[in-house]
C-alpha cells in the first residue's frame, strides 16, 4: 500500500484494520506482529478446556484463526514461513496440521429477542457444518449422524439438533479421522451480552448450557478446546458440570503478552512505518493495560492510528476503541451509580486510584444488582486496570485507575449523556433556568448551575471545554431557542449564542475555567469584558435584536460565578 508522508511516498505493508482472519493477513500481505508462539505455550500448558477472557480488540479472534491454521488438517504449512513457531521444528513435526478443528465465533450472534438469536446459531452452525459436508455418506461415521448433519446444513434441525450439534460434528470428525478434535469458540459471551441487553437472557443461559455443556464434559472426542471471551461467566450459569475447565483471564501471567501489544511491540511498528516520534501521543492514548506481568497496548488503536498518521503526519489521537461498540456497561453503571459510586468516578477521572474488591465469576443477571458488580466488569473488560504488581482474584483492596486518556475520554462522554439526560428530565427546574437567563438574572443562573454541580459529577482536573458542555447540555432542553456554539462573531467566537425566539432577546454566554476558588469573581467580570471588547454581539445586532444579555461564567470544580451585563443597541 502506497500512502503519502510529508509530500514523499514509499511504500508500506498494509496495516490489518478489520482482518481477523490469519490466512487472508498472511496470503493478502499484510503487516503483522508475530504472535505464533501461543501455539508452543498453548500446548505446553493447555488444559482440556481453556477459557481466555480479554477486553475486545486485543486480538482474540485473530489468535484463534492463527491456531485453527496451524492444526487444521490440510492446512498451509507456508502460512508459517519466517515466524517464530516455525523454530520450533518438534512442535510444527507433530501437531502442525494434525487435527480436525471447529471454529465458531460467537461474535456476530445477537437477536431483538430469542427466536432471532436462534435463528443466527442455526446460521452459524451451517455454514461451519458446510465445511465438512463430505462427511455426508462416509462410511466410517453412522448414518444417523449424518442425518442430523445434513439437517443442520441446511438449516432445518430443531432446537434439540442445534443444542447438540457441536458434540454430533466432532463424533464425526473422530470417526472419520481417527483423531480428537480441537474445539476453538470465541466470543463465547456475547449471545449472553446481548440477551441481557434485550430481555431473554434465561432462554440463552439454558440454551447455551446445552450448546457448550455435552461439548465440554469428558469427551473422549475432544483433544482439547479454546474459549475466548470478555468476561468469565459463572459455572452455575453455563458451565455446569464442566470439571475441567481452565481458565487465564488479564491476572493471570502465562499468557500475557500474546494479547495486545507489548511496548516492544510498539516500538517496532513506529519503527517499521517512520512514525517513531508519535510514540508519547500512542503511549498516553492506547497504552496503560496490565496483563499480567506486562504492560499492554490496545492493538486496534494502535493499527488505526498508525494508518491515519501515514495519510496525515499531523493527525491528532481519537477514540478508536469507542466506536467498536455501544460502550453499555459504562452506560448502565452511570444510570445505577449511587452517591458514592458517582465520587468514585469523579476520583478515576481526576487521574487518581480507587480500591475495589473484584470477582471474576459473574452472570449477565447480577449486573444491574449492584454498582459493586459492576466494578469487576469494568476492570474485565477494560475500562479499569490495576496497578498491582501481581494479582490474584478474588480479593480485596484492588488499586483501580483509569488506564489511558482514550478511556478517560469515554467516561466524559458517557456521564455527560447521563446528565443530560438527567437534566433535561425535570422541564419544570429548567424553565426556572431559562427565564433567569432570559430575563439577566445572574443571582438565580448562578444558584441553579451550583445545584446541578453538586447533584452530578465534577472534574477536579476541570477544563473549559467540560463545562461548556455541562452549560449546553442544560440549554438543549429549550425547543423555542436557537443555540449556537463557538459561533463567529465580531473579533473571534462566542462560547455560546441563543437566541430566544421572541424576536427581541439574544444572549451571549463566554465561559472560563479557574485554578482556585477564589478567582471566579474577577474571571467571570474578564469574560464579560471579552464580549464586549471582541464584539461578540454584533451577530445579534445584525438580527435587529433589541435587547441583548451577556453573560460571564466561571468554573472551579464544584464551584461556580455569574456576572451578567445587559447590552444596549447604540
Amino acid at each position: 500500500m502506497s500512502q503519502r508522508r510529508s509530500g514523499m511516498e514509499k511504500e508500506y505493508k498494509k496495516l490489518p484494520i478489520g482482518v481477523d482472519s490469519f490466512e487472508k493477513l498472511i496470503r493478502g500481505d499484510y503487516y503483522y506482529l508475530d504472535k505464533t508462539l501461543f501455539v508452543k505455550e498453548l500446548l505446553l500448558s493447555h488444559g482440556e478446556v481453556n477459557l481466555f477472557t480479554r477486553p475486545r480488540r486485543f486480538g482474540k479472534t485473530l489468535n484463534m484463526s492463527m491456531l485453527k491454521a496451524f492444526f487444521e488438517i490440510g492446512s498451509d504449512r507456508d502460512l508459517f514461513t519466517g515466524l517464530k513457531i516455525e523454530q520450533e521444528e518438534k512442535i510444527c513435526r507433530v501437531h502442525q496440521g494434525q487435527y480436525p478443528v471447529v471454529f465458531l465465533s460467537l461474535k456476530g450472534v445477537e437477536g431483538r429477542n430469542y427466536t432471532e438469536a436462534i435463528e443466527m446459531f442455526a446460521s452459524l452452525i451451517a455454514k461451519e457444518g458446510k465445511r465438512f459436508s463430505y462427511l455426508l455418506g462416509s462410511g466410517s461415521t453412522e448414518a444417523s449422524d449424518q442425518e442430523i448433519l445434513e439437517k443442520l446444513i441446511y438449516r432445518k434441525g430443531d432446537i434439540t439438533d442445534l443444542k447438540t450439534s457441536l458434540v454430533t460434528i466432532m463424533r464425526m470428525l473422530k470417526a472419520y479421522y481417527g483423531k480428537p478434535v480441537i474445539l476453538l469458540l470465541d466470543e463465547y459471551d456475547v449471545p449472553l451480552d446481548k440477551a441481557n441487553e434485550n430481555g431473554y437472557y434465561p432462554e440463552m443461559v439454558s440454551f447455551l448450557r446445552g450448546f457448550m455443556g455435552e461439548a465440554f464434559k469428558t469427551n473422549s472426542d475432544l483433544y482439547f478446546a479454546v474459549v475466548t471471551g470478555c468476561l468469565r461467566i459463572s459455572k452455575e450459569s453455563i458451565f455446569t458440570g464442566v470439571n475441567n475447565l481452565k481458565t487465564d483471564t488479564i491476572s493471570d501471567v502465562r499468557y500475557d503478552e500474546f494479547f495486545g501489544f507489548t511496548e516492544e511491540d510498539v516500538r517496532i511498528i513506529l519503527k517499521d512505518y517512520e512514525l517513531t516520534e508519535a510514540y508519547t501521543d500512542i503511549k498516553e492514548w492506547y497504552d496503560g493495560y496490565r496483563f499480567g506481568d506486562t504492560n499492554v497496548y490496545c492493538p486496534w488503536d494502535v493499527v488505526n492510528h498508525c494508518d491515519r498518521l501515514l495519510a496525515d503526519p499531523d493527525a491528532k489521537p481519537r477514540l478508536y476503541w469507542n466506536n467498536t461498540s455501544s460502550n453499555q456497561i459504562v452506560k448502565l453503571f452511570v444510570d445505577i451509580a449511587d452517591a458514592t459510586t458517582r465520587r468514585d468516578i469523579e476520583e478515576l477521572i481526576a487521574g487518581k486510584t480507587i480500591y475495589k474488591t473484584l470477582s471474576e465469576d459473574l452472570t449477565y443477571g447480577e449486573l444491574e444488582s449492584s454498582p459493586e458488580n459492576l466494578w469487576s466488569v469494568l476492570y474485565l473488560t477494560g475500562y479499569l486496570t490495576s496497578m498491582a504488581d501481581r494479582c490474584g482474584i478474588p480479593f480485596t483492596k484492588v488499586p483501580l485507575v483509569i488506564p489511558n486518556k482514550e478511556i478517560r475520554e469515554i467516561f466524559v462522554e458517557k456521564v455527560q449523556k447521563w446528565f443530560e439526560e438527567r437534566v433535561n428530565s425535570s422541564h419544570e427546574t429548567l424553565s426556572a433556568l431559562y427565564r433567569a437567563l432570559q430575563s439577566g438574572n445572574a443571582d438565580e443562573v448562578e444558584v441553579f448551575l451550583q445545584s446541578q454541580l453538586r447533584a452530578t459529577i465534577s472534574y477536579y482536573d476541570g477544563y473549559e471545554s467540560f463545562y461548556h458542555g455541562f452549560v449546553l447540555g442544560l440549554l438543549k432542553g429549550n425547543g423555542k431557542w436557537t443555540v449556537l456554539s463557538n459561533r463567529e462573531a465580531g473579533n473571534g467566537r462566542s462560547d455560546i449564542q441563543i437566541e430566544c425566539g421572541d424576536g427581541e432577546t439574544g444572549i451571549i454566554i463566554e465561559i472560563k475555567c479557574g485554578k482556585d476558588k477564589a478567582s471566579l469573581a474577577d474571571l467571570s467580570e474578564t469574560a464579560l469584558n471579552q464580549v464586549v471588547e471582541k464584539s461578540y454581539t454584533d451577530s445579534l445586532y445584525n438580527e435587529d435584536i433589541a435587547q441583548i444579555w451577556i453573560f460571564g461564567i466561571s468554573f472551579y470544580r464544584k464551584s461556580c460565578c455569574v456576572r451578567a451585563k445587559r447590552v444596549e443597541l447604540n
